[in-house]
């Protein structure tokens, strides 16, 4: 494939022409350096006239909120603090095409992400540059990107917006990987365009054709499109879990486990029950794929 940047094809060009920055899983400081220092490193190292350098330098801490701490050594900062001066040095330079981010919150104690996160975002909507952010962690993937590409075994199995991922799922992966918990995958017949469960006719909302001889046929619906019914799929209800302001509702149908997301005053039937599910949201999948002209 080819690279570009806008119309500039970058593909044969060696890494220190693409003017890509970039912020890794642990914070990349100068520790004897100051905050200043550290933050001025790029723009110096290019050549840029000191004046300029002080000017940028001020506004890329004042995005931050690091004008305090420039005149300070980095050695002593915290773990948030140094990969803000990380994520600094990849904003510094106007001529950067693109940041790339490696898991860069990993290693930022958890109540701090959100505000990290939180300023990523921000920073995100007032420069307008390009961001490309590697994260395993989907909750931060669906809050933090205007656009997802979810990858399985080294394919990209579906690229779309964090509503398209959840509510459209391409593939049983991003359905199971995507959400929490993740998407119910139960399998299926298919005869004559007929969805069934367990002999129990399912209708869902893509629609089905001819579906290939030995293939492998699914149903994905996520736990928050499952209901308790009066009629539908008989089930057992074995856990409860309580979740804040949400019931996961683990049941049984046999030996596949089907999960329900309630709201937390929802009854919840003591044993025995039926469950049904939204058509609008509940999808046939052969061989993994999302079958028929909806996958179009």
């Amino acid at each position: 494939g080819r690279i570009l940047f806008g119309d500039v094809d970058v593909t044969d060009r060696p890494p220190a022409q693409r003017n890509i920055a970039q912020v890794f899983q642990f914070p990349v400081v100068y520790d004897t350096m100051s905050v200043y220092d550290n933050l001025a490193f790029p723009l110096r190292n290019r050549g840029v006239a000191e004046a300029q350098v002080k000017v940028r330098v001020h506004e890329i801490a004042a995005l931050l909120d690091l004008e305090v701490m420039l005149p300070q050594r980095a050695a002593g900062l915290t773990a948030d603090g140094k990969q803000k001066i990380s994520l600094g040095r990849g904003l510094v330079r106007s001529d950067v095409n693109v940041i790339m981010f490696d898991e860069p919150l990993t290693v930022i104690d958890p109540h701090l992400k959100w505000r990290l996160r939180s300023k990523l975002k921000e920073l995100h909507q007032r420069i307008g540059m390009t961001m490309i952010y590697v994260t395993h962690d989907q909750t931060e993937a669906m809050t933090f990107a205007d656009q997802v590409i979810v990858m399985h075994e080294g394919t990209v199995v579906q690229a779309g917006t964090p509503v398209e991922l959840f509510e459209r799922p391409r593939h049983t992966f991003v359905g199971h990987f995507i959400g929490s918990p993740g998407m119910n995958i139960l399998p299926c017949s298919v005869d004559n365009g007929v969805v069934r469960f367990e002999g129990v006719t399912v209708r869902t909302a893509n629609v089905v054709g001819g579906v290939p001889g030995g293939a492998r046929t699914e149903i994905g619906v996520r736990p928050e499109f499952v209901h308790f019914a009066d009629a539908g799929i008989p089930v057992r209800v074995i856990r409860v879990s309580d979740a804040g302001r949400h019931q996961i509702v683990e049941t049984r149908h046999g030996d596949t486990a089907i999960r329900l997301l309630l709201d937390e005053h929802d009854p919840v039937p003591a044993q025995a029950a039926f469950v049904s599910f939204d058509a609008a949201y509940t999808r046939l999948y052969v061989d993994g794929w999302l079958a028929g002209a909806d996958s179009a």
